[in-house]
């Protein structure tokens, strides 16, 4: 590997992702495992560090997820969190046993040993605790680092062998000195330099897809959204006119968007850039249609069809490029075949046809958003797309709620970019996750001048998040929310009500279908 990678061993937690990012902003590279795969892996990559994940298994329970303990003789510096300290104490001798009441939330841990894993937190710091399991017993060779009241062993350590655990999660925002553990961990125990930048990065991928490619073409589905537009931008970097992209306009996208990708990529950048008309073609196969699972795998299937066409007379292609990103590929797959549920299958990640006799070049395959955004920025991405919001694959397809019409799809596409133009001007859109637009099938009685009307119903959702998979509605200002009401229904002819979605996610999803 060419860079010092540490291994986030997953052991089926809602935060590896949390704990990967964590690592990453400490300039330390990483990559999430399954914990039924830690072991060989370990020994063919050679990691510098492992961290051991939480997860929702008790330790001593049928079925709990355990690691051959020959893990811990490779040598390699551990720090077990939540579940992962359990299962470090269980294999290592130590005793864990249930609680008679789960720890769930904020609490203060006491320093009984300050060096290297806790160096430089003081003597006492708030934590978030969650488990309901906990040691009553560390395993030989352990020592205490810290406790609470509740919870003796907060906090362990055996410097010799440079194995600890905690407890409580650092990886969380909750506790406030947990990337100050985490950077003690890579940087004092492991020893790591800390020295993965961005721009080495981008310069080793460069150089990577030229000496893949070679002389051959690439083909790259442009969406217009951060994660294609950036893989352009770097692809092109490194290949120029040998990448092809192709846009594939559904008449589902936003409005005006292709032009803006036309003005973007062939105007600004010189990217080659093939643009596929099938607004009329796709709302003819979706004329009527008003499950939304139906209407997914129609507009998926007809894009694979444009697509195919247009990429199949492209000459000298031997190669498919994707925005994929780590998030994707392991929502996809459930980590990689670990015990983390399959959430969704992502349009990018295996949605095209085999038979094309493409090889794959994914070069943010391994990186999250974020990271996506800082390359977009180095490679001077205009800061309008590098900061853009998340945009469904299916497009407005699954924001037309019941029937979509080109009717209806103009109707939103209005409503929605008097969202998008309200949001901007409030300085609110970098704070939120996503924020738009939702035709309801719903008409209800209003009044237009002094005439009755009946119109249609649009709801705007507006959420927070770091990574889509918890979302919690934007509080945002009643001036805002009363400017988007009043533009719409005084601009967008048809609509004559306005709500506001105030749901979480879960259990609601961000988008409607």
């Amino acid at each position: 590997m060419p860079y010092e990678t540490v291994f986030v061993v997953d052991f089926g937690a809602q935060y590896a992702q949390l704990i990967a990012r964590r690592v990453r902003e400490a300039n330390v590279f990483c990559k999430i495992v399954p914990y039924h795969r830690a072991l060989e892996t370990a020994r063919a990559e050679k990691p510098k560090a492992l961290i051991f994940s939480g997860g929702p298994a008790s330790v001593y329970g049928a079925g709990a997820p355990r690691m051959d303990q020959a893990i811990f003789e490779l040598g390699i510096p551990i720090l077990g969190i939540c579940y992962g300290v359990q299962f470090t104490a269980f294999a290592l001798g130590g005793k864990v046993e249930k609680q008679e009441h789960r720890e769930y939330g904020h609490a203060v841990i006491e320093v009984v040993d300050g060096n290297e894993l806790l160096a430089g937190i003081g003597e006492r710091t708030e934590v978030w605790m969650s488990h309901g399991d906990a040691l009553t017993a560390a395993p030989p060779g352990f020592k205490v680092l810290a406790k609470t009241p509740s919870c003796p062993f907060a906090a362990i350590g055996d410097p010799a062998r440079k194995i600890y655990g905690v407890q409580f999660h650092p990886e969380v925002t909750h506790t406030p000195k947990g990337r100050q553990i985490l950077r003690n961990f890579l940087y004092q125990v492991a020893g790591l330099a800390g020295d993965w930048k961005m721009a080495n990065f981008i310069e080793e991928q460069k150089k990577s897809i030229r000496e893949k490619v070679g002389k051959d073409r690439v083909i790259l589905g442009l969406s217009g959204g951060v994660d294609s537009s950036v893989a352009a931008v770097l692809i092109h970097a490194a290949i120029g006119a040998q990448l092809q992209c192709i846009f594939v306009d559904n008449g589902l996208c936003r409005k005006n968007e292709g032009q803006r990708v036309e003005r973007t990529f062939r105007g600004h950048f010189k990217i080659p850039l093939m643009v596929a008309d099938a607004g009329a073609k796709f709302l003819k196969e979706l004329e009527g249609v008003t499950d939304p699972e139906q209407k997914r795998k129609i507009i998926g299937r007809e894009f694979v069809r444009v697509f195919e066409e247009k990429a199949r007379a492209i000459q000298g292609a031997k190669f498919l490029a994707q925005g994929t990103l780590y998030p994707d590929v392991i929502e996809s797959v459930s980590a990689h075949g670990g015990p983390t549920s399959v959430i969704k299958t992502h349009h990018n990640v295996g949605g095209l046809p085999e038979d094309l006799g493409l090889a794959l070049i994914e070069p943010f395959r391994e990186l999250f958003k974020d990271e996506v955004r800082q390359i977009g920025t180095e490679l001077g991405v205009p800061e309008d797309i590098v900061w853009r919001q998340p945009f469904p694959g299916p497009g407005l397809g699954v924001r037309i709620v019941g029937a979509i019409t080109a009717e209806r799809v103009k109707l939103l596409q209005n409503a929605d970019e008097i969202v998008q133009e309200e949001i901007q001007a409030a300085g609110l859109y970098r704070k939120l996750w996503q924020s738009f637009a939702v035709l309801l099938p719903v008409r209800s009685v209003g009044v237009l001048g002094d005439e009755r009307a009946y119109g249609e119903t649009i709801a705007i959702r507006a959420v927070e998040s770091t990574d889509a998979m918890t979302a919690d509605w934007s509080r945002l200002p009643y001036e805002v929310l009363g400017r988007i009401s009043s533009r719409i229904m005084n601009e967008v002819r048809g609509i004559n009500r306005v709500v506001y979605d105030i749901s979480q996610k879960p259990p609601a999803t961000i988008e409607w279908e």
